[in-house]
């Protein structure tokens, strides 16, 4: 599975320091999640849309794994990058296509 990194909301800045912050961040969640970055994103997205009874204790566990990488992902893209307003990493699975 395959899936897209955009850094979103950072106006003003070169394309060049965008694709860097953008290879940083994927680069850390790679690191923290190797093969599971869809599992994880999947579990992370049901349970922001469920209440925690409708969970299994595996979505629980792999909603607060991503939360934990995506935390380590963005300070890794950030880094050296200054301050923005409301700036953030939007990832997106490409369903059907070969990582």
């Amino acid at each position: 599975m395959t899936y897209t990194v955009t850094l979103v909301d950072f106006p003003a800045a070169p394309p060049d320091v965008i694709h860097a912050a953008e290879a940083r961040f994927r680069a850390a969640l790679d690191k923290a999640l190797a093969d599971q970055v869809a599992p994880t994103l999947r579990a992370f997205q049901s349970a922001s849309e469920s209440s925690a009874n409708e969970l299994t204790k595996d979505e629980v566990k792999l909603a607060g794994d991503w939360a934990a990488a995506y935390a380590k992902a963005k300070e890794a893209g950030f880094r050296g990058l200054g301050d923005a307003d409301e700036p953030y990493f939007e990832v997106r699975l490409q369903e059907g296509l070969e990582r």
